[in-house]
């Protein structure tokens, strides 16, 4: 099943000419789930080859510009090529109150529903599920309202061991109560365990997606051992009393979560138009978690199984 993330924009809030503002594509068994939406996405997803009409849905961590500037015109052309199924935007608020106004003011009708569904920034829930996934919403620490997000896969129901069930000529009630946890005894007398003959197919990948954000321990303990996360690292370490001052982290800040966290893979992203080599900026982070890597405008990054 696929799993991966593309990268759209990794700037922070001043463009460059080579990087956009914040937004990704997250790709879940051919579902595409847009994450932010700074000025300028649709034409990345054009360029990238993404049909916007194949967005299942929108997660918004936070009302700045530069997270969501790009949501109205996309809206709009999903509207013109011809989108009749509902689009959820998950967001904090006032965002239903902003959409109603954009609405109004430019006398959008989109031909197909909207559906605002409310983030708490401030609570740990799960806000998102289908047959294959789950999305929890992370509160960060930002000097607005700001949430992120954990996709996360289901983990499928315990395999039986083939060998074992014919060695054994097993019924298919002994089979469903090894597969539901528990020990069986078959005719001989034999005592079967449900943990010695059953495994779990796979373990279930996951992403962290924590936009604009101070250090928080409280978050590295709700994503422990997310195998790819990507954390903003606006700034370098040199200047950390900035990133405080405006609600960011540094490089080091981001790395020393992803190190608590016992992430697999860290992302480096949302960096501040000042640095004009972001490479510096990774090995900063590198001395602290060396598994950190940029996260580049039109690259993808696959989630493999472990």
């Amino acid at each position: 099943m696929t799993f991966k993330v593309t990268i759209l924009g990794s700037s922070a809030a001043m463009p460059t000419v080579d990087k956009h503002h914040s937004a990704q594509i997250l790709n879940v068994s051919e579902q595409f789930y847009l994450i932010d939406c700074g000025e300028g996405t649709q034409n990345r997803l054009m360029k990238m080859g993404i049909n916007p009409l194949k967005i299942n849905s929108i997660f918004i961590s936070h009302l700045h510009g530069d997270h969501i500037y790009g949501l109205f015109p996309l809206i709009s052309t999903m509207s013109l090529m011809g989108r009749r199924t509902k689009l959820k935007i998950f967001a904090p608020r006032p965002f239903d109150e902003i959409m109603e106004n954009h609405k109004r003011y430019f006398d959008i009708g989109t031909g197909y529903e909207i559906e605002f569904c409310e983030v708490r920034t401030r609570e740990n829930n799960l806000i998102f599920e289908n047959k294959v996934m789950e999305v929890y919403s992370l509160p960060l620490r930002h000097n607005i309202p700001c949430s992120g997000f954990l996709f996360k896969e289901k983990t499928l129901p315990i395999n039986i061991r083939k060998d074992i069930v014919d060695r054994l000529q097993l019924g298919i009630a002994q089979v469903v109560a090894l597969k539901r946890g528990e020990d069986i005894i078959t005719e001989d007398g034999e005592c079967i365990t449900s943990e010695s003959v059953t495994y779990i197919p796979y373990q279930p990948r996951s992403y962290a997606y924590c936009a604009d954000t101070q250090y928080s321990a409280k978050l590295a303990g709700l994503i422990q051992g997310v195998d790819l996360l990507f954390h903003e690292s606006t700034f370098a370490d040199i200047d950390k009393a900035l990133a405080k001052r405006t609600g960011h982290s540094t490089t080091t800040q981001a790395a020393k979560l992803a190190l608590n966290a016992g992430a697999k893979r860290l992302l480096l992203g949302h960096f501040s138009a000042r640095y004009s080599d972001t490479s510096l900026l990774v090995n900063e982070a590198r001395d602290v978690f060396k598994d950190s890597f940029e996260a580049k405008e039109g690259h993808t990054f696959e989630i493999q199984r472990y």
